[in-house]
């Protein structure tokens, strides 16, 4: 038979994980709700952190020296004026503009620099004065003797103590100095804004001077080089008699070609030989369209006015004609009268025919005679072209030479024109909007800004404070820190008790520790994939944390659903359950270890309100309690306890500095491990589970004891408030 495996049956973290899920618990929410309790729980801690800023605030405000600032506005345009008109001016060219923002950041950074800081520290000769380091706080002892020293000094402070701002989508400059002094503030602001113009106008002007300098040598070395090319061509024209009637001024296309009379002839002659080409062509064509054509076929002929009007009179007697001989008979005076008349205007017709024709042969002859002659004319100039071309090859370079020459030189001039009309005429892209006043007021310190600083300071610093106390806080305050801190599931919640003990609590079907409990037992139903474990081991790590009222409140609730549990009391150095109910500890679980004896001669019926249920109390104390609970008896007894009673819950020793916890929960079916609220510290926690894993025990969670939900930090808890439908009495008690 082929064995099948079963799927793994859902943990108890893994069942409270997926009712959070669907009760909508995220990250998120359980993130704020940390949070919140770490600031409700050290609120104190915070307040005084954040008192403490603010007070030293104060103490800073009210120990500083006031200090005045005075802020002069200038304008910044991308260029200045036209004075002289645009082609005159020698501004420097505007940017373009989407560098319109590096240009104004350029000239932020001009104001900013140290050569504008040493234009206003000589212009108002801070160096030699006194009262300017006494408003710069420096001590008289601590300005230097040396003039350069002093000098250095004076700029540094200048830049160190001015601040420049651009107005946003403006080109509105703003320039502020701070001082302690007034009147000196205002001074020094304002001479920025005219130092900076100043030197705006002076780089300007040494910018020009420099062009025209520069300008006025590279035209002299053009007016040389002009006289030169323009004297070597004239010498090298007067030596080989060339006659050039060419453009000085355009050197370009025909006035080129037709540099000289010879190549001017021979462009005449040229042109004049393409025309009668053109007209013998056409004559030639006319001619071939009458020669061999019949005489009056021709386009030509027909076309004549005397050849229509003949035709036309040729018609009109053939048509008179043919009715004189339809009434006359032949021979007929008038018939041959009309005879006559028709032959008469054929002769005249075949004359006029033949003397249209011999006009366009002696057209056609005119033309060729004169393409001929236009012709030699041509070859003439032509060779005279060809023998003059040898001399004009160094005579067009020289040429060149001296028109590029010309060229450089009428540019140089032209600009030189323009620099000297535009020289010593200023004129500046920036203005002055707003002069710096004397502050009246002082910028500083300003009381309402240092608290707000203050303020902001201790929130930041408590916000810190807060959460490396969170982080290295490692007690138990919520049951989210059982699972965040410790890793396990969490089985219940149990309240601290108020004005009662926890066994009347629990008495009380309807308080809230016994709620609490019926929880826990219904989540142990369900711990393991068989249901509730037959061996249940309830320990912690401390002693007073709740174990033994958990084991007994376990104990009580399985018994009043009808599963028959038995209590055992393992704590063999401080048993407390036979305290708890009152019985006595004469017998117990010792002598069952030591003895043979029967367990039900020893164990106890205990009563706790409506429900009863078998005690097996400690019994003497052993001198050696570990020997007893790891011997093969105490496993014994366990198995026959299982097999007797639905559930066996062991109320185990604390697991810190024993070793009987975690040999108990070695040989039982499963662990509750009790932790107390506000108490239990983690790295403590961590030990003893490490401990308790050591013997790889089932561990079916943890329950939190002693939990107080109205604490500060509790606040903000999942489990707050979980007891506020409390059930309401006979009396009326309770909330609803």
């Amino acid at each position: 038979m082929t064995e099948q495996t079963l799927p793994a049956m859902p943990t108890v973290r893994d069942r409270y994980a997926a009712a959070y899920a669907a009760s909508g618990e995220n990250g998120i929410s359980a993130a704020i709700r940390a949070v919140l309790g770490a600031i409700r729980r050290y609120a104190w801690m915070a307040v005084g952190i954040v008192g403490a800023a603010i007070a030293l605030a104060l103490v800073v405000t009210m120990l500083d020296t006031p200090r005045f600032t005075a802020t002069s506005s200038v304008q910044i345009n991308d260029q200045s004026d036209e004075v002289l008109g645009g082609e005159f001016e020698t501004q420097i060219a505007p940017p373009s503009d989407w560098d319109i923002d590096r240009f104004l950041n350029t000239q932020l950074d001009v104001l900013r620099s140290r050569a504008l800081a040493e234009r206003v520290a000589d212009g108002l000769d801070l160096a030699n004065d006194e009262r300017f380091f006494g408003a710069m706080e420096v001590a008289p002892q601590s300005v230097p003797t040396e003039e350069r020293e002093k000098r250095k000094l004076a700029i540094d402070l200048l830049q160190d103590n001015t601040a420049v701002e651009l107005r946003r989508s403006t080109r509105i400059a703003l320039v502020a100095f701070s001082s302690t002094d007034a009147e000196i503030t205002a001074r020094i602001a304002n001479a920025f804004a005219e130092e900076f113009i100043q030197q705006n106008l002076q780089r300007r002007f040494d910018s020009s001077a420099y062009a025209r300098n520069f300008v006025a040598e590279q035209l002299e070395e053009a007016r040389a080089s002009l006289e030169q090319s323009e004297a070597a061509l004239n010498d090298y024209a007067r030596q080989t008699g060339l006659i050039r009637t060419r453009d000085a001024f355009a050197p370009t296309g025909p006035e080129l070609a037709a540099g000289t009379v010879t190549s001017s002839s021979l462009l005449q002659y040229n042109q004049a030989a393409i025309r009668a080409r053109e007209a013998r062509i056409a004559a030639q064509s006319r001619w071939d369209a009458v020669r061999n054509a019949p005489l009056l076929s021709s386009q030509p002929v027909l076309s004549n006015p005397t050849i229509q009007a003949l035709m036309t009179r040729r018609a009109q007697l053939e048509s008179e004609l043919q009715v004189a001989r339809e009434r006359y008979l032949a021979g007929h005076p008038a018939t041959s009268r009309l005879e006559g008349d028709l032959a008469a205007v054929n002769g005249q017709l075949t004359r006029t025919a033949n003397e249209v024709r011999q006009s366009i042969r002696s057209e056609y002859l005119a033309a060729e005679a004169a393409e001929k002659r236009l012709e030699g004319q041509v070859s003439q100039a032509r060779g005279a072209t060809l023998a003059e071309q040898d001399q004009s090859v160094r005579y067009n370079v020289l040429a060149r030479e001296a028109d590029t020459a010309r060229s450089i030189y009428d540019g140089l001039l032209q600009r030189y024109r323009e620099l000297n009309a535009s020289a010593g005429i200023a004129s500046s892209n920036i203005t002055i909007i707003d002069r710096a006043e004397v502050p009246g007021d002082p910028s500083s310190p300003s009381l309402p800004r240092n608290l707000a600083i203050g303020l902001l300071i201790g929130l930041a610093l408590a916000g810190i404070a807060i959460f490396l106390r969170d982080q290295l806080d490692d007690v138990i305050h919520t049951p989210e820190d059982v699972e965040e801190k410790l890793g396990l599931s969490l089985l219940g919640v149990v309240p601290r008790a108020e004005g009662q003990s926890p066994l009347e609590a629990l008495a009380e079907p309807k308080s809230p520790i016994a709620e609490a409990y019926n929880s826990m037992r219904g989540a142990l139903l369900y711990s393991t994939p068989t249901g509730l474990p037959k061996v249940i081991v309830v320990t912690s790590a401390q002693a007073a944390e709740g174990k033994s009222t958990t084991s007994f409140a376990i104990a009580a609730g399985l018994a009043r659903i009808g599963i028959a549990p038995l209590l055992i009391d393992a704590d063999l150095r401080r048993p407390a359950l036979h305290k708890l109910v009152g019985i006595s500890s004469e017998r117990g679980l010792t002598d069952l270890l030591i003895a043979q004896g029967e367990p039900g001669d020893v164990a106890t019926r205990v009563k706790h309100g409506e429900t009863e249920f078998d005690l097996l109390p400690a019994g003497p104390l052993p001198p050696s309690p570990t020997e007893l609970l790891s011997s093969p008896r105490m496993a014994q007894l366990l198995e026959s306890f299982s097999q007797r009673y639905g559930v066996v819950i062991v109320d185990s020793p604390p697991i810190l500095g024993l070793a009987d916890a975690p040999m108990l929960a070695a040989i039982a079916d499963g662990t509750i491990f009790v932790v107390e609220a506000e108490r239990g510290h983690s790295g403590a926690l961590k030990a003893a589970l490490r401990r308790l894993r050591s013997m790889e025990p089932t561990i079916l969670g943890a329950a939190l004891a002693k939990f107080d939900p109205s604490r500060s930090g509790n606040r903000y808890s999942a489990y707050y408030g979980y007891d506020y439908y409390s059930y309401t009495d006979k009396e009326g008690r309770g909330a609803a």
